[in-house]
């Protein structure tokens, strides 16, 4: 089974433009992104629509691909980079830009998901949220919570907590149930990936703001792994200084 990781990496950003050429540790964050891709042994490519980005990624000795402007999601512009491309991988891996701190480990968690189970066709990372979190910190919107069934897909995504735990004050609902969140990596079969572009947005997709809803929702099953490493997303200039003390506390 041939993979490849495509890393999508747009320059507009509201809350932090130019965010993948900002530097972390004096490095900027997409090619450290490219890095951490290439660890994990396989095929790796940054996907962008930014001139200056693929500029820096080709002078990085990696590879880049212009993608549209118009594209409406990170899931779109890596479809569209796997098809100019012309590339014949099976599954396609989609690494956020913004998570220099992404672990080759948690990539091949995700190929052994296709390499397990055949009849996978999209897949994806949770973590075990740990009762030291807080519950304050469990009900942060932007933390995506969710739900697995017990043969590992996805039940749901939610920016609420669940489950609700019935009958327990909420105080004592990290020592009741499970919790576990999401870390927003993904694996695609290739033919899986073209289909789920042209779906339209569902109710719940749009009542969450969450992607993955809409495949759930459209009737596709979402094969989970557990990883025990968190993700670091990078959104905003504040996020980028704790990142940096990140890098010299960890990595320095």
């Amino acid at each position: 089974m041939k993979f490849i990781a495509i890393i999508p990496a747009r320059y507009a950003s509201s809350r932090f433009p130019g965010k993948p050429l900002a530097k972390l540790g004096g490095v900027e964050m997409i090619v450290r992104v490219c890095r951490r891709a290439a660890e994990s042994g396989i095929e790796c490519a940054v996907a962008t629509d930014d001139e200056r980005i693929f500029q820096c990624v080709e002078q990085a000795g990696f590879r880049a691909v212009m993608t549209s402007e118009s594209c409406g999601s990170g899931t779109e512009r890596v479809e569209e980079a796997y098809r100019n491309l012309g590339c014949d991988a099976d599954v396609v891996i989609n690494i956020q830009g913004d998570e220099p701190f992404i672990r080759p480990e948690q990539i091949r968690k995700l190929m052994e998901i296709f390499e397990q189970y055949p009849d996978t066709r999209l897949a994806t990372l949770i973590k075990s949220y740990p009762a030291s979190g807080g519950i304050a910190g469990l009900e942060d919107p932007n933390l995506v919570k969710v739900t697995v069934a017990d043969n590992g897909d996805a039940l749901y995504f939610s920016r609420s907590v669940i489950p609700y735990v019935r009958g327990v004050e909420k105080g004592y609902w990290l020592d009741t149930v499970d919790f576990h969140t999401h870390i927003g990596i993904y694996a695609y079969r290739a033919e899986t990936l073209k289909e789920i572009v042209a779906l339209p947005v569902s109710s719940l997709e749009r009542a969450e703001s969450l992607e993955q809803l809409r495949w759930l929702q459209h009737g596709y099953s979402v094969k989970t792994a557990l990883t025990e490493f968190d993700t670091i997303g990078i959104d905003t200039p504040a996020d980028l200084e704790a990142a940096e003390k990140y890098l010299k506390e960890h990595f320095c």
